[in-house]
């Protein structure tokens, strides 16, 4: 769904030229070079779609012209998306942000934290305090995640094969409980699966399952017609290619393929990743932030409450630290500096220590294979950036992004 073509700039106080620019830079450095298969750009203000670009091909060397119709693996994109659902159950009083996780998933009444040993031997001890909702929302849950290579931790979650497709959300959620967590609860930011538990509690306080609540309470009322956690047969050919780079070798290899030849999309899968399992267009994710940006409310669907949004983009680190002040886990999908955390994206705290232009309060997140997008209240600033290589880490296409947006701002 898409309302109209792009506005001129110049009404939304951006210069025409200089937003010409920002495809233009990815298209010649990045393109051009081979590096990858496309890049899809959009930026808004005032929610006026002041420019919408696509360049590239659904595949490395091949495939056909990317367009609006392009459909992407947003992997933790997915993330703001299931916080914002908890949230509105948190509107309707079926969960508090101060509640213990074991309420909810009683197997992490007895969750342990690692303390010394190997993954082969290892000794426990308890954590200082339980985990609680707050801390899902936030990564600092004392979770973690398989790939970060960091500790003795993440390598049980490989070797238990954590996020397997053969179980569901709530059964992935309780085998984490059976596992060490990385520190206590609210001592740390670990980059976790923290945002899948969060689905999990979504599913038992709503009765639902996650697909089923985005698509009734979030996706359907907003008109994201082609997002979700898998793409049905009549619009497969619209799935793009992903491409993965060795960070060794330098060797890009194709990690799933694109339309039909995709092996992870093309049916309903049995885990429904919360953390990062949906797919999604440029155009369907503009519309999730320009609700945001809206205080909650788009075309005459109430999402949830303007302070509920105001409060979600509030920086809920403890003690007002940063990402930075608090994570050992060396992936972010931002800058960590001048970067706290709010109920399901980051959030800028100190415009300069994130050594780019941008405003505080703005809230933001990526996905896995360089999908990205930021909302910013205070210019009204929508941006969008969508192509399909992992990781995300790979080059440094965000804040160049972003410092070319900000420099075509005229007033």
């Amino acid at each position: 769904m898409f309302e109209h073509d792009p506005t001129d700039p110049h009404e939304v106080g951006l210069n025409a030229e200089r937003l010409a620019a920002v495809p233009a830079f990815f298209e010649k450095n990045y393109l051009d070079t081979g590096k990858l298969p496309c890049m899809a750009t959009l930026i808004s203000r005032n929610g006026e779609i002041a420019l919408e670009d696509y360049r590239g091909t659904t595949e490395l060397g091949g495939g056909k012209p990317i367009g609006p119709e392009t459909i992407f693996r947003i992997y933790s994109m997915t993330k703001p998306i299931t916080s914002l659902a908890a949230m509105m159950l948190f509107e309707e009083g079926k969960l508090r942000l101060d509640h213990d996780v074991a309420r909810y998933i009683p197997e992490f009444a007895d969750v342990e934290v690692f303390d010394s040993g190997s993954r082969e031997d290892y000794k426990t001890r308890k954590p200082d305090r339980p985990m609680k909702v707050l801390d899902l929302f936030t990564h600092t849950s004392g979770l973690t995640y398989g790939f970060m290579m960091q500790s003795e931790v993440d390598a049980l979650y490989r070797k238990e094969k954590i996020g397997r497709p053969d179980e569901t959300l709530q059964e992935m959620a309780k085998r984490l409980a059976k596992l060490p967590l990385e520190c206590s609860p609210g001592d740390e930011w670990w980059y976790s699966h923290s945002t899948d538990v969060l689905g999990a509690i979504v599913e038992i306080a709503s009765g639902m399952e996650l697909d089923q609540f985005f698509r009734e309470r979030i996706t359907g009322p907003l008109g994201m017609v082609d997002t979700d956690f898998w793409v049905p047969e009549d619009k497969i050919d619209r799935l793009m290619a992903c491409y993965e780079k060795n960070a060794i070798t330098g060797e890009v290899k194709q990690s799933d393929g694109a339309g039909a030849s995709s092996k992870l999309y093309s049916k309903r899968p049995k885990l429904l990743n919360g953390g990062g399992g949906l797919v999604s267009t440029v155009r369907d994710y503009h519309r999730f932030c320009l609700m945001l940006l809206r205080g909650g409310t788009l075309d005459g669907a109430r999402i949830i409450s303007p302070k509920t949004w105001e409060f979600m983009r509030q920086n809920h680190l403890p003690g007002g630290q940063t990402i930075r002040d608090m994570g050992r886990s060396l992936f972010s999908e931002v800058i960590t500096g001048g970067t706290g955390f709010g109920l399901g994206g980051s959030v800028v705290t100190d415009v300069v220590d994130t050594q780019q232009p941008g405003s505080e309060g703005t809230f933001s997140w990526g996905g896995l294979a360089s999908t990205f997008f930021w909302v910013d209240p205070e210019e009204e600033i929508i941006g969008i950036q969508m192509t399909q290589l992992m990781p995300s880490s790979t080059y440094p296409m965000r804040p160049q992004f972003q410092q070319l947006a900000y420099a075509a701002v005229d007033w």
